[in-house]
């Protein structure tokens, strides 16, 4: 039975699994957007702060002292301009992987954003021209990927067949690249400005309204719904369990949807700290309360190795795989276990994840513990202090994680018990053959 469950998983999902891990529009997708994540660290610390950590006299005191319009700057400056990044990031980490000139891709994909983004008109004192931050930030993070990957498409079309202005060997290769860049930079922004100009003929007026339409709202009402939540959970589990880097393949096409709604809990949370966030599921979510301790929410089986492990395997490798797992660095649980390519783990590590995805959200709808408010942790930081973080600085975060860990531990034991059974019966063979 377990041979043929692992079969299975090997002939069907594997194959595809592969595939998706290679495929460079996704790849790109997922280390472009990646490239705005100091920025987007750095603005949720300085929102955190901004709202005084939720205690009521210091918010006002810092709004006295007019800190912080200093810091909402700095939020506007930074988490503001995911999709500006991405635009750049995307592009670049695309052309790259065809070999092409990927500074010049970036470039190049940043300016056809920027054209083909709406620009803001007014002022008092005479008309002024701008462009809305809801447009560079996670707002415009779809527009960005098309726009970043079409752009870069047609730059590596033109240089693949050699349609290009071609100078001198002694030319740096700056200048070079430069010139280079011409021909393949004109048919590019003439293209997004007909784009541009057509959009402007229709009900939706530029692509990012008709990006949200066709995409953003049916994504985002799959993406931040339970049931999305689970799908992706088990995808990821079910990759990760035959040996592929699941959150890598669904974190490309997922990232964006939690994004885009993190940014909405993150308006919603500037404008009241005390608000109701809109959106439950959103990136934090799934890595501070669904992923405890990484993929499979693997913490969980690394407490439950300390209880019960008897064999010096399991013994030893207990204090290997325990600081990395309190980081949410699973990779040594998983091969080290090994979890890979394991049957008698398979029932927990699809269904623990799972679990903490019902109660995390139930808990959330319910009001029992406060949503994530839309701020960026760092994704290593170890649970209690990331649940408090990420709900804008509320207990109920971590008394949540605490609950989950407990919960996961119970639900490993009995699995790594078995496990660690067979391991102990092995080594006293040995030992007295």
């Amino acid at each position: 039975m377990n041979d043929k469950v692992t079969q299975f998983l090997e002939k069907y999902l594997q194959p595809v699994g592969v595939k998706l891990a290679a495929n460079k529009p996704l790849n790109a997708i997922r280390d472009g957007i990646a490239l705005s994540m100091p920025l987007v660290i750095v603005g949720s610390m300085a929102l955190l702060i901004a709202n005084g950590f939720s205690i009521e006299p210091f918010k006002e005191w810092l709004i006295s002292t007019g800190i912080f319009d200093w810091l909402v700057k700095i939020v506007n400056s930074s988490f503001g301009l995911i999709g500006l990044v991405a635009s750049f990031g995307i592009a670049y980490r695309y052309a790259e992987s065809h070999g092409t000139d990927a500074l010049s891709a970036g470039v190049l994909s940043l300016a056809s954003f920027f054209l083909i983004t709406p620009d803001l008109m007014g002022g008092a004192e005479g008309l002024q021209t701008g462009i809305a931050y809801s447009y560079l930030g996670a707002g415009g993070l779809f527009a960005a990927i098309l726009v970043a990957l079409i752009s870069t498409a047609i730059f590596n079309w033109f240089v693949s067949h050699n349609i290009r202005i071609k100078m001198p060997d002694g030319v740096p290769p700056a200048v070079s690249n430069s010139f280079a860049a011409l021909i393949p930079g004109f048919a590019i922004l003439v293209f997004w400005g007909l784009v541009y100009a057509g959009m402007q003929m229709t009900p939706f007026e530029n692509v990012h309204q008709i990006l949200q339409v066709l995409l953003g709202q049916p994504l985002s009402a799959f993406g931040g719904s339970l049931a999305g939540a689970i799908v992706v959970t088990i995808l990821t589990s079910l990759l990760w369990f035959i040996g592929i880097h699941g959150g890598n393949i669904t974190g490309a096409v997922m990232s964006p949807i939690w994004l885009a709604l993190m940014a909405e809990n993150l308006s919603a949370y500037q404008a009241d700290a005390n608000a109701v966030m809109p959106h439950i599921v959103t990136q934090p979510f799934m890595d501070f309360f669904v992923y405890l301790g990484g993929g499979g929410a693997t913490l969980g089986l690394v407490l439950a190795m300390w209880i019960v492990a008897k064999s010096a395997r399991y013994k030893t490798l207990e204090k290997l795989i325990t600081p990395p797992g309190m980081f949410n660095i699973n990779e040594p649980t998983m091969f080290g276990v090994p979890v890979v390519l394991n049957v008698s783990l398979i029932i927990p590590f699809v269904m623990v994840p799972v679990v903490n995805a019902i109660i995390t959200y139930t808990a959330m709808a319910t009001g029992l513990v406060h949503a994530t408010v839309g701020v960026v942790v760092p994704w290593v930081t170890p649970p209690i202090i990331s649940g408090f973080l990420a709900t804008g600085s509320h207990i109920s975060g971590a008394l949540l994680q605490v609950v989950l860990i407990i919960i996961d531990v119970l639900l490993y034991l009995p699995f790594m018990r078995s496990i660690d059974r067979a391991e102990y019966a092995q080594e006293l063979a040995a030992t007295e053959n």
